[in-house]
């Protein structure tokens, strides 16, 4: 700890005094937040409120100016990042009054429950929340669904520098982050030995410093990514490695994972998983770039955003899906046609909005339609794989019209925006290609499901040759590459571990989505912008500058793909 530093509280912020009001009402069905009425220490009453996943904040106007971090405006409600470390330490005081600071850690009393949760106490208190895996490995006699009176130990180590702490971040930093998805998903597999035991067949892996079992071994090597698939699957992981709690893991601990989880690239030689990784592997190497310039001359693009309508997608964090990434996607055509002279066209549309963009998204949009003849509305009236289908009938009814009018295939491009509610340790953005293994030889949608629209009658059945199904997928990971380097050039979060995949495993089952899967344009992605599980993700999708930041950074991906 640096000269100077204590982690016991001055006298004049421990005699703040908490009185718990009325709680609010509750919105979205989400716990009411709690508000808390303290005194500064020149006796000033204020006002606290602490969130359901979004943290802690404070009533401005009767806040000190030192307890303010630098340039941030009084006014309103300041956030727990607004303050200044002696106005955090004040206002963590204030609501949690119970809790003791000593000089090797932090004991923090739980008192509401309700609101309160190990993610955002591993934000107020260490500054990240996901320390939280951290977090709970140094209380492993304590459930992660926190009880009233439960006291967590906040080791100095994990305190964030303006707590008086270390101020380190979460270790997500691995040797393979700076690598491309090719050469990182090789640098994985080097990590695995293979071996067989009374139980059968597994890949062994050894823990490495700052790792989990949830996102460094489960997510990482076996595909899962959902919640309930992580979880069981870390459990049936840590059983078969004779692991009693998965919170207390240290490096070094050697990982069995059954051979039969493991995803295609890091399956044993010999499989067929892997021989079909590698030829699509060498597809993408010997695939040359279309070229086509940097505004995007003769290049048609398709845009869909993900459900929408009574359809509002995943929810968490306060979010839901369908408008944030509504939001995206219309930011992107609006670039694309300032900008390139791209062709373009979206799948649906808001009535209500048309084509523009929000800086403010309150409360789910109702109506929505797809852009058929005549268009089809997200009403709940028809079954929802009406309208998924109806998005790559027309993508597929657009594409072929353009190549009718001697367009280039090889130009052609279908994104399909969405935000996903995986497991909380996943952040940022990942890529889904159509893993040419789950694309069909052919298909042809039912009546049932056409909608009965003018583009189904042309365009509801596909046929894909073997060498398209790769070129497909090949096609698809070279653009993925493309936008990977350009979210992290902007910084844009991006999944730690495999952020470009070609199949999903849930619930017992696999496929790759249909919007993907039966598309006949040249190039298709579906892209998870964020999870909005992971609170960081959250707060970025709410922010109306994230989502342009990303939507440019989409379209620099689209340029830079079409260059070669």
């Amino acid at each position: 700890m640096p000269a100077g530093l204590s982690l016991r509280m001055p006298a004049g912020l421990r005699r703040a005094t908490v009185l718990l009001l009325p709680a609010m009402i509750a919105v979205a069905q989400e716990p009411a937040p709690v508000l808390a009425q303290a005194r500064t220490p020149e006796g000033r009453p204020i006002l606290l409120r602490l969130q359901f996943r979004k943290s802690l904040s404070v009533e401005g106007k009767a806040l000190p100016k030192a307890f303010l971090a630098k340039g941030v405006d009084p006014g309103g409600w300041v956030a727990f990042e607004g303050l200044s470390p002696q106005g955090k330490r004040w206002a963590l005081s204030a609501l949690f009054p119970d809790d003791q600071w000593r000089q090797e850690e932090v004991r923090h009393t739980v008192r509401h429950p309700e609101v309160e949760s190990v993610w955002t106490m591993a934000a107020l208190f260490t500054g990240h929340g996901q320390n939280y895996d951290r977090l709970m490995a140094e209380n492993p006699d304590l459930p992660e669904k926190l009880r009233e009176g439960d006291i967590w130990r906040i080791p100095r180590n994990l305190l964030s520098a303006d707590l008086g702490g270390a101020g380190r971040g979460p270790d997500r930093s691995q040797p393979e982050d700076e690598l491309d998805d090719e050469a990182r998903v090789a640098a994985y597999r080097a990590l695995l030995s293979f071996g067989e035991d009374a139980r059968g067949k597994y890949a062994a892996y050894r823990m490495r410093k700052g790792e989990a079992l949830y996102s460094s071994v489960v997510i990482r090597y076996t595909d899962r990514v959902d919640p309930k698939g992580v979880n069981e699957l870390a459990d049936l992981i840590a059983r078969r490695s004779g692991i009693a709690d998965v919170r207390g893991i240290q490096p070094g601990q050697l990982v069995k994972i059954p051979v039969a989880y493991l995803a295609d690239p890091f399956q044993s030689e010999g499989s067929s998983g892997l021989a079909e990784e590698r030829e699509v592997r060498a597809e993408v190497r010997r695939t040359a770039r279309v070229e086509a310039g940097p505004k995007l001359k003769g290049v048609r693009i398709i845009l869909d955003a993900g459900h929408g309508g009574v359809d509002p997608g995943a929810r968490a964090n306060g979010l839901w899906e369908s408008d944030f990434v509504y939001d995206i996607t219309m930011r992107v055509r609006r670039l694309l046609e300032e900008e390139t002279e791209a062709q373009v066209s979206s799948t649906i549309r808001y009535p209500g909005l048309g084509f523009k963009s929000r800086e403010s998204i309150r409360t789910p949009s109702r109506a929505a339609e797809i852009l058929t003849s005549p268009p089809f509305a997200v009403d709940g009236e028809s079954p929802s794989a009406v309208s998924v289908h109806l998005r790559w009938v027309l993508a597929n009814d657009l594409f072929a019209a353009f190549r009718k009018t001697r367009g280039d295939a090889q130009k052609t491009l279908f994104l399909s925006f969405h935000a996903d509610s995986l497991h909380p340790s996943a952040r940022g953005s990942m890529i889904y290609v159509p893993g040419a293994a789950l694309v069909p030889s052919t298909f042809a949608l039912g009546g049932a499901k056409t909608g009965r629209v003018a583009e189904a009658r042309r365009s509801s059945r596909v046929a894909f040759t073997g060498r398209e199904k790769l070129q497909g997928e090949a096609r698809s990971r070279q653009f993925s590459e493309a936008l990977l380097t350009a979210l992290q050039k902007d910084s844009i979060p991006v999944h730690a571990n495999r952020p470009i995949r070609n199949v999903i495993h849930r619930g017992g089952g696999k496929w790759i989505p249909a919007v993907i899967r039966y598309s006949t344009g040249a190039t298709k992605a579906l892209i998870e912008v964020a999870n909005l599980t992971n609170e960081e993700d959250a707060a970025n999708l709410r922010d109306p500058g994230f989502r342009e930041r990303y939507a440019v950074a989409v379209v620099n991906a689209i340029r830079a793909y079409f260059r070669k």
